[in-house]
């Protein structure tokens, strides 16, 4: 299954992640890729804020790795460096019982689930593709 979808602006993907979140049942596990300034943490903000309120306050979970917004985990796995650390942080358990949202997933590839929704998010005439695999 891979659907490509073409946004131009910030707000046509705000939109298109509001739609998304739409289709997100617990358990299932979101793996964002793309480079720095993509617009991995601005797709998992509004996943977030579509399913918990508009009000919820979504920081990047840049330095504190993990977010939790009952039954949605946001992870951050840049600053990891060991799959030991994968343990420690709670990304098992969230897989098994959240909806769990990952940037920067590669140094967890051994621990995703097969049904892994992976999101590739790439520049595209000066906007952005996202790819669903």
């Amino acid at each position: 299954m891979n659907k490509e979808f073409i946004t131009k602006t910030v707000e046509e993907t705000r939109n298109w992640a509001k739609e998304f979140a739409k289709t997100l049942r617990a358990p299932v596990t979101i793996a964002l890729h793309g480079d720095l300034g993509m617009g991995k943490s601005e797709i998992a903000r509004t996943i977030i804020q579509t399913l918990r309120g508009q009000d919820t306050v979504v920081p990047s979970p840049t330095f504190t790795i993990v977010q939790s917004y009952d039954g949605i985990s946001h992870f951050d796995l840049y600053r990891i460096e060991d799959k030991s650390e994968l343990v420690e942080i709670g990304l098992p358990y969230a897989i098994t019982n959240d909806i769990t949202l990952i940037e920067w997933p590669e140094i967890a590839n051994d621990i995703l689930p097969e049904d892994t929704i992976h999101l590739y998010i790439t520049e595209y005439e000066g906007g952005r593709k996202i790819t669903v695999k």
